[in-house]
């Protein structure tokens, strides 16, 4: 087993706010992408009481989920959120890279910004970390029980990741997509996918240029093209034959800006929508598997 440690221990006398079981593996080293960052794991309340195994969320930023003290643009709240809902799940944070962020969250390169490095950053994610993860704690590690999630950058990644690893994610949690990037090559990559099984949460801030007085004018245009691609990610996602309300969930908030804020705020729904579907799916292999049997007697 890795040497994971307590949050609280980990972090010494430095004040934090993290609610639960957190713990920490310090420096792991990627050989995708020969760098190291640490690795943050949220246990469920009851995971100490028993042998039972939990779906697993594998979050970006992972600087930003759990501890005000660590943010660089506030907290999400994820350990507060999952135990206010009841919601028994083990959240996997996985840091940003800082300056290489940009590189890592998107397989396309943009000419002005960057990217390419999204493949590489996948790769660590499901032949490095998730082989650790399942086997140092009790996890559901198919599919329907795996979820990937973040937001901006953080969300095309994980759309990407979805189609990009069927068989790995059956789940994603997309939050203010940056659909926009390097010319919307998103569109294209998802239309030429296969279909997917799974849940996708979509959403997006009618406003997510910001409240700047500065150029109004320039911020609202921004916000109306940004508003826009996600829309269309949405539309092509039907189109594909994912069922509003069933496999996908659009939420579009009105005057929501691009921050921390707003995903923490949007994070319920989001949740309650993605950790159904490990639970729902068990109940109907369960029914199959009742089915099946009761046929088998029958004949």
């Amino acid at each position: 087993m890795a040497d994971w440690q307590d949050y609280p221990t980990y972090r010494g006398d430095a004040a934090h706010t993290v609610v639960g079981t957190l713990q920490v593996l310090p420096a792991l080293h990627s050989p995708q992408l020969d760098n190291r960052r640490d690795i943050l794991i949220h246990l469920p309340p009851s995971y100490a009481q028993g042998e039972r195994r939990y779906p697993v969320i594998y979050m970006h930023d992972g600087q930003n989920l759990f501890d005000q003290a660590t943010s660089y643009a506030g907290e999400w709240e994820v350990d507060e959120t999952m135990q206010a809902l009841g919601l028994e799940a083990i959240v996997v944070g996985v840091p940003n890279a800082g300056e290489r962020r940009m590189d890592e969250y998107s397989p396309f390169c943009d000419a002005r910004r960057g990217g390419g490095q999204g493949d590489l950053y996948l790769a660590f994610i499901v032949e490095t970390l998730k082989p650790l993860i399942d086997r140092d704690f009790r996890t559901r590690p198919g599919r329907e029980h795996t979820a990937i999630m973040g937001s901006s950058m953080g969300g095309l990644i994980s759309l990407y990741a979805f189609f990009r690893y069927p068989e790995v994610f059956g789940r994603a949690g997309v939050m203010s997509l940056s659909a926009w990037f390097a010319k919307k090559a998103i569109l294209p990559y998802v239309r030429q996918a296969p279909f997917v099984p799974g849940k996708i949460y979509l959403d997006v801030g009618t406003r997510e240029g910001g409240d700047s007085r500065l150029d109004r004018l320039a911020l609202r245009a921004f916000s109306r093209r940004y508003c826009a691609s996600v829309r269309q990610v949405r539309d092509l996602l039907v189109e594909k034959g994912y069922r509003p309300g069933q496999d996908l969930l659009y939420v579009e908030e009105v005057g929501a800006i691009h921050h921390e804020s707003a995903w923490s705020r949007r994070l319920p729904e989001a949740l309650r929508f993605l950790l159904t579907l490990a639970s729902l799916l068990k109940k109907r292999k369960a029914r199959a598997v009742s089915q099946a049997q009761t046929r088998r007697k029958r004949a």
